[in-house]
């Protein structure tokens, strides 16, 4: 996997983050937040679909590493609303 692959599924996870936040209506931290929160989101949301025995839906393929938007979407937004539970509540301004 090249540089570019790389920055691409950084930005692709933190767009998925910044989707998530936004539905939830929680952020906490900027820019490198949201990435983090999209990768989570997308372990979590693939591991919960897998489970559930659920297909995977809008597959993206970057350098051989397949990242799923939706379940990453979802997965984001379950883990930012577990983390609003745990750490109070904080508006998106």
């Amino acid at each position: 996997m090249t540089i570019v692959e790389w920055l691409i599924l950084l930005l692709i996870a933190g767009v998925c983050g910044a989707i998530a936040q936004a539905l939830v209506g929680y952020s906490r931290g900027g820019c490198l937040a949201a990435v983090a929160v999209g990768f989570i989101g997308a372990l979590l949301g693939a591991w919960l679909s897998r489970l559930a025995g659920l297909p995977e839906l809008f597959l993206v393929d970057v350098g051989g590493a397949r990242f799923p938007i939706v379940w990453s979407i979802i997965g984001a937004a379950l883990f930012v609303a577990v983390l609003s539970l745990i750490g109070g509540r904080r508006r998106v301004g």
